[in-house]
């Protein structure tokens, strides 16, 4: 009787397949450079793919191949046939590392630690999240909430981001008062902000004198933006009390910085 019980036959290899492993054995064993070249002229268009998902105006594509070639480059020289594994599931991750990591290096126009990139692009992320979700940018408080940051960090990491890419000295500016120029005519000017850092400081040490609840009013008011409405529902109160917290601590500011009362219309 013939006996027609078998195993089942191996997944046959495609004839490419093992033509890529014969070429890793030739680099990694015998270290023919040929080998080499020829791996990475074969994987050069999975590298040139990847490195087109990043293209825009700030990056010129040919910079983002040679970083993705030297992704593939890499990725290359560390691969080990003998897990089983395709090269290119190994390869993608590795060049797609490459790419990340060349953005938060080396697209940043100042040197910023990592720790700090890290931060702003988080913060970066939380705002297109909560702006698509909103349909509104978020404000500080907004992107502390939801990061479960402090106020601090957030604004750190802003201004973090803000350096991320650099503006010409010769662009264009306008100032909203029908004048144009470049960015260079602004340099040597007295900024009208200064004249807010003593009017700054005067307020904080007078609110020093505030009740711990005028205070926090205030804050809530004038700092995070909210309604009187949305205030005593915060602090568990009625929305006359809070408009007469907000009166008495406003009084007894002008009061301890010596303002005029405003004059009514």
């Amino acid at each position: 009787m013939t006996n027609t019980s078998h195993a089942g036959p191996a997944s046959p290899q495609l004839p490419h397949q093992v033509e890529n492993e014969e070429l890793f054995v030739r680099w990694h064993r015998d270290g023919d450079q040929r080998a080499r070249e020829e791996l990475v002229e074969r994987f050069l268009p999975l590298a040139r793919n990847l490195a087109r998902r990043y293209a825009g105006a700030r990056e010129p594509f040919d910079d983002l191949l040679q970083v993705a070639s030297l992704g593939l480059v890499k990725a290359i020289d560390r691969f080990d046939t003998e897990r089983g594994a395709a090269f290119s599931s190994f390869a993608v991750p590795t060049i797609l590392g490459e790419l990340k990591r060349y953005f938060r290096d080396l697209g940043w126009s100042v040197h910023v630690p990592r720790g700090a990139q890290e931060q702003a692009l988080k913060v970066q992320e939380a705002q297109e999240r909560l702006t698509s979700r909103a349909g509104r940018p978020p404000s500080v408080s907004d992107l502390a909430e939801y990061l479960e940051l402090s106020m601090e960090d957030v604004l750190d990491a802003l201004e973090t981001a803000a350096a991320h890419h650099s503006a010409s000295l010769d662009a264009p500016r306008e100032d909203g008062e029908e004048e144009s120029g470049t960015l260079v005519d602004v340099f040597g000017r007295e900024d009208p902000h200064y004249e807010l850092v003593d009017d700054t400081v005067t307020i904080s040490s007078a609110a020093k004198q505030l009740s711990a609840r005028e205070r926090r009013v205030l804050s809530l008011r004038f700092v995070q933006d909210m309604t009187q409405t949305q205030i005593a529902s915060e602090i568990g109160v009625s929305q006359m009390q809070v408009s007469r917290i907000l009166r008495r601590a406003l009084a007894n500011l002008r009061e301890l910085t010596g303002e005029p009362e405003p004059e009514s219309a």
